[in-house]
């Protein structure tokens, strides 16, 4: 009876293949992310500084009211109203104000994706390292180590990336509340 032999190098060569495309995909979202990154965080500025300008202008106009109501004997329902278009805006800027801090929260998510995207990447290098050239007369022996070897640090290597990744964010200290996301 004819043994067969394992084709061990195209194995290997395969494993190689499909960790250096991995590693070479996995760099483009991490740039992707960190791009997001960035644009979310100029986003954020300029609608903060804009509503902020908002906010500035309706305080200005509200002084002009004022003044206004001051030099003319305005009708209390008239009065009223305007208190509370005052107030509602003034609620509506803050609120509005608040919510752009959930880059604080978007921020952790995606630090946590390049985390994950970082230990993906180590994964992939362990397929890479386990490319000692076996003796051929060993070959059964020697493929069943390598592949429990490399199972192994992909177990290890998997938990210690799952490990402290699947946590909620969180924004405290917001006019709002706190918030949780997950």
């Amino acid at each position: 009876m004819e043994t067969k032999t394992l084709p061990i190098a195209e194995l290997r060569k395969l494993l190689a293949a499909v960790s250096d495309h991995g590693k070479q995909h996995l760099v483009e979202v991490e740039a992707d992310l960190l791009q997001t990154t960035f644009l979310l965080s100029e986003a954020i500025e300029k609608l903060s500084a804009s509503f902020t300008a908002v906010h500035d202008a309706v305080c200005a106009q509200q002084q002009v009211l004022d003044a206004l109501v001051a030099k003319y004997a305005i009708e209390e329902p008239i009065l009223e109203k305007l208190d509370s278009y005052k107030s509602k805006i003034g609620d509506e800027v803050n609120v509005v104000i608040t919510s752009l801090q959930f880059q604080d929260l978007t921020s952790q998510l995606v630090a946590r994706t390049i985390k994950r995207v970082n230990g993906l990447k180590d994964l992939l290098h362990e397929l890479e390292s386990h490319s000692n050239e076996m003796d051929p007369g060993h070959e059964h022996e020697e493929i069943v180590k390598f592949l429990e070897e490399m199972s192994r640090s992909l177990q290890v290597g998997s938990r210690a990336l799952s490990g402290g990744l699947r946590q909620s964010v969180g924004q405290q200290d917001m006019a709002t509340g706190e918030i949780d996301l997950f």
